[in-house]
């Protein structure tokens, strides 16, 4: 019989509303690091100079919070989740610290890397604490609050850092993180117990190497293709083959190590494949489509940048409203299969109207438009977490919920990309006839309100259309992830902490052996 798990040592007579506020504040601590940063970045640019790296500042977070994630999954689920996650804030604090008293954007780059590291782990140990403090039938109503929390901070990070900049400085949208993450620090300090049984562990230092090599050419490639190098020169061709050789030494190393980061056994597991799977659909359509909107509300509309932030309430309203519901719902009836079919059918039909956007739409159209996305987006943030979680053995816990974060990040990174290249193409190909090299060069809503009359409804009426697009494949996207809704095998919520699934994982056991080669480890898809 194996050690005791991690799950088994770390949930006794633990003050748990204490630890789901603790967690609370670190998730919003990590989700706003990540949007904080964008309507700071002109004043940062004008002091420290380097406007070609400007990207950097926010994909610099973006590949190292992603690549980290499977990483601190694993190492939670080894050697427990209190020192881990403590790890992660203080990683984060000191990233925060040095973005904040950085004197170049080099310095400030390498700022946002650290801060990423430590990132990427606060959301993959935070939503694994909450998955060993509470039994799945009951968390699943908090995990909706926490896709809430998510949701919120898409708004209030803008507008926090708007502030900021305005009525202090740059530097302080980088220190406002030190009070909250003290404190979280301080509760979790003395609220989680920590691991109650040391074993002897190996960690898969060459499957980290390979995953971080392979994650890392990915968030690179859609990350810097089309925008600071062409699609098909020599680099970019170099980190497609960097991620082909990385995939396949991943899966040879990780058929034989004894500890893997992320088991192959577990995309064996159909709760675990199916709902990644929507998760990373739903990224490509949410962080592509949505990253459009503000340049639509400023652009076409003609509000300012801060107010372009808050007309995205209507959407976050739905959000949160249907995140929390669903997690209601999970936790009231136990079931959860049928939620991602409905938000995933009603986010494509959002996507829809949102392609029906044009010049004269109405502000209050807008909104309502927003507020169905929002509503279809809401329990897919909340469910993805909790039905994976109770799908997997505890020894798997920590690593199945960081699959959850990886998978959806990479979506979005897929997404933003591949839509910005839909969008640019359709644009320079309406415009070319009447602006000089058409394109989005110099295009902005000042410049545009500054054109003649004819040839400013010609690139408005360009622009819309070449929106159009990218929220018709958004949508498009949606229903395929709706489809695969169809595909879960629901597994009944756990009531009790140590209750896994009972029938499914003796087939995924079997299933693994044959097809990945190898028996079955503690690290595997096998239980503990």
């Amino acid at each position: 019989m194996s050690a005791p798990s991690v799950q088994e040592t770390e949930t006794v007579d633990q003050p748990v509303g204490l630890i789901i506020f603790a967690i609370a504040a670190v998730l919003l601590l990590a989700a706003i690091g990540q949007t904080i940063v964008s309507t700071a970045l002109p004043v940062i640019v004008a002091e420290l100079g380097g406007l070609d790296h400007l990207t950097w500042v926010i994909t610099a977070y973006l590949l190292s919070a992603t690549v980290v994630a499977p990483i601190y999954g694993k190492l939670g689920d080894l050697y427990g989740r209190k020192i881990v996650i403590q790890s992660a804030i203080v990683i984060f604090l000191l990233g925060s610290v040095l973005a904040g008293i950085a004197g170049n954007m080099t310095v400030l780059i390498l700022a946002r890397v650290i801060q990423g590291l430590g990132g990427g782990g606060l959301m993959v140990m935070a939503l694994t604490v909450v998955a060993d403090v509470l039994p799945a039938r009951e968390r699943g109503k908090i995990q909706g609050l926490f896709g809430g929390v998510f949701g919120l901070a898409t708004i209030i990070g803008p507008l926090l850092g708007g502030f900021l900049v305005e009525n202090l400085s740059w530097h302080w949208i980088f220190f406002v993180n030190l009070p909250l993450g003290v404190l979280a620090l301080g509760v979790i300090a003395f609220a989680l117990k920590p691991k109650g049984n040391r074993t002897e562990r190996k960690v898969d230092y060459a499957g980290a190497a390979l995953l971080t090599a392979m994650l890392s050419s990915a968030v690179l490639y859609t990350s810097l293709g089309g925008n600071t190098l062409p699609w098909g020169s020599a680099p970019m061709l170099a980190l497609i083959a960097i991620a082909i050789a990385s995939l396949f030494g991943f899966i040879a190393v990780e058929r034989r190590a004894a500890e893997p980061i992320l088991p192959l056994g577990l995309f064996f597991n159909n709760t675990f494949l199916i709902t990644n799977t929507v998760g990373f659909i739903v990224g490509v359509a949410m962080f592509g489509a949505i990253t459009f909107l503000p340049l639509y509300l400023q652009v076409v509309q003609g509000v300012s940048p801060t107010e372009s932030g808050l007309y995205l309430l209507p959407m976050m309203a739905g959000l949160i409203s249907t995140s929390t519901l669903a997690g209601v719902v999970m936790s009231r009836t136990g079931r959860y299969r049928l939620l991602p079919i409905l938000s995933t059918g009603i986010l494509a039909i959002g996507m829809l109207l949102l392609s029906t956007l044009g010049t004269e739409t109405a502000m209050p159209m807008v909104a309502l438009y927003m507020f169905v996305v929002g509503i279809g987006l809401g329990p897919v943030m909340s469910i993805g977490v909790t039905a994976v979680q109770n799908a997997v053995p505890g020894p798997q816990l920590g690593v199945a919920t960081a699959s959850v974060q990886m998978f959806r990040q990479i979506g979005g990174s897929i997404g933003v990309s591949a839509f910005g290249a839909v969008f640019s193409a359709g644009l320079a190909n309406r415009l070319r006839a009447v602006l000089p090299g058409g394109g989005t060069s110099g295009f902005d809503a000042v410049s545009i309100a500054a054109m003649p009359e004819g040839v400013r409804d010609t690139v408005l009426a360009g622009f819309v259309a070449s929106l159009q697009p990218v929220f018709l494949i958004a949508a498009g996207a949606s229903v395929i992830a709706c489809l695969l809704g169809f595909l879960i095998v629901e597994v009944p919520l756990a009531t009790t902490l140590r209750q896994e699934p009972e029938a499914e994982f003796e087939a995924e056991e079997a299933a693994t052996a044959g097809i990945v080669g190898g028996p079955i480890t503690e690290g595997g898809s096998g239980r503990a």
